[in-house]
């Protein structure tokens, strides 16, 4: 059962949900990428507020890349699932080699995506941290923490849909939690998009050029 055709038309259905924020010049939008930057494009022009990028990677179980037992943060910080490491039997050694790898390939998105632009300043800012979805929140928790040690004024977590256990894990990280579905029995984020294909690093690159261009011309008129 699909709610959303594509994570454009996500994201213009969760920009409804925060209008509060609309032309609140101490408001900014932040995209998990690579799939939640077409859902920030859209939520960043609606609110007329500036878009830009944090980079988290998950921590994959080894042989079981798509099961996550970690988050690895743009500032090196991570978040570690202890009971699914536990469970898997993950060793200290087998962790830490995942997390180098994940870093290295977090580095090459951050060179890739900003080049040699620095972070956005979010001292004393609402920041509304935006992804296509939420499964276990775990990604998304690791974004937060990272990001409560840079002083924003105010987190907000905004996605088209997540998992009743990962919306409530987040209210207590977050000062808020925006989702437009929270399905009841929920299966994964993509079940919940018609079109859920794989978003590029060209496009990423695309969205991030458009929206700074589409800013500047708001602050020139």
């Amino acid at each position: 059962m699909t709610t959303f055709y594509d994570r454009q038309e996500a994201g213009r259905q969760l920009a409804r949900y925060l209008m509060r924020y609309a032309g609140d010049c101490n408001t900014i939008v932040l995209a998990l990428p690579r799939g939640g930057v077409p859902v920030a494009y859209e939520v960043a022009a609606a609110l007329r507020a500036p878009l830009d990028i944090y980079i988290v990677r998950k921590l994959g179980a080894p042989g079981h890349e798509e099961l996550a037992i970690g988050a690895l943060a743009a500032d090196g910080s991570c978040v570690v699932d202890e009971a699914a490491v536990r469970y898997l039997g993950v060793s200290p050694r087998m962790l830490e080699e995942i997390v180098q790898r994940e870093l290295l390939e977090l580095k090459r998105r951050e060179l890739a995506y900003r080049g040699n632009r620095p972070e956005p300043d979010v001292r004393g800012k609402t920041v509304v941290v935006v992804d296509d979805g939420l499964a276990t929140g775990a990604t998304m928790t690791s974004v937060v923490r990272a990001l409560r040690q840079k002083h924003p004024a105010k987190i907000i977590v905004a996605v088209p849909v997540g998992s009743q256990e990962a919306v409530e894990a987040l209210g207590n990280v977050a000062d808020g939690v925006i989702a437009v579905d929270i399905p009841h029995e929920f299966l994964a984020v993509g079940h919940r998009y018609r079109n859920f294909s794989q978003t590029s690093d060209e496009e990423v690159r695309e969205l991030l050029e458009r929206a700074r261009k589409e800013r500047a011309s708001w602050n020139a008129a």
